[in-house]
């Protein structure tokens, strides 16, 4: 961690922070290690500079081990409101095995909610594998609501929800 960086949250042993350039290349081993869907480097640098305040990561000891990436769209709403509106998208988010059941996933995603709120966001979305029964009640919990099923959304075939969580101002 560089001087200049600020803690948004502890959480045990572990911190909750913006993602920084020199973290790119660990971001891209826990998402090698932790799923299958991956990307080109450009594309995290892009999330990076569209919406630093909700591409964050989790680290322990000076070592990530988790992070969450975010983007901001503008289209129609998830809550059947009239007219486009400015959308969160959780690309991705990613916690390694040996880190999960700390509350660090709660904690990413909830401070990632409280980017894409600073970005006056009307809402978040995020897609799952219907079978990642862990994940789906862990968005349910935190706020989330699932608003449809993508059939055959992931390469592999499998199913997803779409879940949304709205913001008032």
């Amino acid at each position: 961690m560089t001087q200049m960086q600020i803690i948004l949250r502890q959480v045990g042993d572990y911190i909750i922070r913006r993602c920084d350039l020199s973290d790119l290349i660990p971001v891209m081993e826990i998402n090698l290690k932790t799923l299958p869907e991956h990307y080109s480097d450009y594309f995290y640098e892009s999330l990076l500079a569209e919406m630093p305040e909700a591409f964050l990561v989790a680290e322990k000891n000076g070592k990530l081990v988790g992070y969450i990436m975010c983007k901001t769209e503008y289209g129609f709403s998830n809550f059947k409101k009239l007219g486009f509106v400015k959308k969160g998208h959780v690309v991705s988010v990613a916690v390694l095995e040996e880190h999960r059941r700390f509350g660090l996933g709660r904690a990413i995603i909830e401070e990632a909610i409280n980017g894409a709120k600073s970005k006056r966001c009307d809402e978040l979305y995020l897609e799952v594998r219907c079978s990642n029964n862990d994940a789906v009640r862990l968005y349910e919990k935190i706020g989330f609501v699932i608003k449809q099923r993508l059939k055959a959304y992931y390469r592999d075939g499998e199913d997803a929800f779409l879940m949304a969580i709205e913001f008032e101002y």
